[in-house]
């Protein structure tokens, strides 16, 4: 790290991306029929047919979300809510010691099928190495549906990033790869979202230990990311461009009325401000409940506000439903002075 400077990663981090416009059909059909081998020879066969650094990345890729399962553990402290796929270390296999420990631990992963995030980073850059293509292991702190008001801020989580076209490119092939359902299940589901995610969308839920892996010119704190709402993946789908409150954490009392706004091109979504939801666990769709909902909407603009009422000091959460879907979540504090009157 110490060998290049801040001052790139700001320049290379405006690159435009532009892998939405590429057809990536014939790659991830082709790896489905690839079997695991020794990361030297599964490098060599993920790669062979092409000629781009993109095309080798996406095989690699694709290939790993499609063959490496999560590995679940079970804990008996943990809540029946769905939760993106957390941060273990993957075991040191001393029988292999001379190896790199990259090396090793991609050969365990390989030859188990299962990993948690350590082991999907590890892998994806062993590979990468085979392949010729420079990239890096990103420690950091992801935000989670499991994350706890006032945990503690600590690295939670692993990723990668990868040059491209002479420039630096965020992914997370562990996310990518599915996640873990309300019943403790990993649930393989491909999520395109998570393959060279630009900058300024990959910060909503990752943040790294080294700054300099936003990818960002301008500077993004931790204190900003720790007190942002949380975004769920549907929020990069739409066109939003600014949200109120900024703050993740409301200090409200009963009776209060707490106004959320979303600036957008498409005023005409439905926009839903609820203080619960219910979830299916075997299909994992998030629906607000209605009969939870106290709001009035309006639309001024390219701006959508809708005014909920606190209805109870049990509330602890707020849901941010647009085009009925879940896109953020705020977490209501009750005021002290509420909690001591009461």
């Amino acid at each position: 790290m110490k060998w290049w400077g801040s001052i790139l990663l700001m320049i290379i981090a405006n690159v435009s991306f532009g892998q939405e416009s590429i057809d990536f059909s014939q790659i991830d059909e082709r790896v489905q029929s690839i079997q695991a081998a020794p990361p030297d020879t599964l490098a060599k066969q993920l790669t062979a047919n092409y000629t781009t650094d993109l095309q080798k990345v996406r095989s690699i890729f694709k290939w790993i979300a499609e063959h490496i399962a999560y590995r679940v553990r079970v804990s008996p402290h943990s809540s029946n809510s769905y939760s993106k796929i957390a941060f273990h270390s993957e075991t040191d296999d001393t029988s292999s010691v001379l190896k790199p420990l990259n090396e090793r631990v991609a050969e365990g992963v390989l030859e188990n099928g299962v990993a948690v995030c350590d082991g999907y980073a590890r892998l994806f850059k062993t590979l990468c190495d085979y392949a010729g293509i420079r990239s890096e292991i990103i420690t950091g702190y992801a935000k989670t549906n499991s994350n706890r008001a006032g945990a503690k801020f600590r690295a939670n989580h692993t990723w990668n990033a990868v040059y491209i076209d002479s420039a630096w490119k965020l992914l997370d092939v562990t996310w990518a790869s599915g996640y873990v359902s309300f019943s403790n299940d990993y649930v393989k589901n491909f999520d395109e979202f998570y393959f060279l995610t630009p900058p300024r969308s990959f910060i909503r839920d990752h943040y790294p230990e080294d700054p300099q892996w936003t990818l960002l010119s301008a500077d993004f704190t931790i204190e900003e990311f720790k007190h942002t709402p949380f975004k769920y993946s549907g929020f990069a789908k739409y066109p939003i461009h600014s949200f109120t409150p900024s703050n993740g954490i409301i200090e409200a009392s009963v009776g209060d009325t707490i106004s959320v706004e979303l600036e957008t091109d498409d005023v005409t979504k439905d926009l839903v401000v609820s203080d619960s939801l219910f979830f299916d666990s075997t299909l994992f769709v998030q629906v607000g409940r209605k009969d939870s909902v106290q709001q009035l909407c309006k639309v001024v603009g390219k701006k959508i506000t809708c005014s909920y009422i606190v209805a109870s000091a049990s509330v602890e959460w707020l849901y941010i439903i647009y085009n009925k879907e879940v896109i953020m979540r705020y977490k209501i504090a009750m005021k002290k002075n509420y909690t001591a009157a009461k």
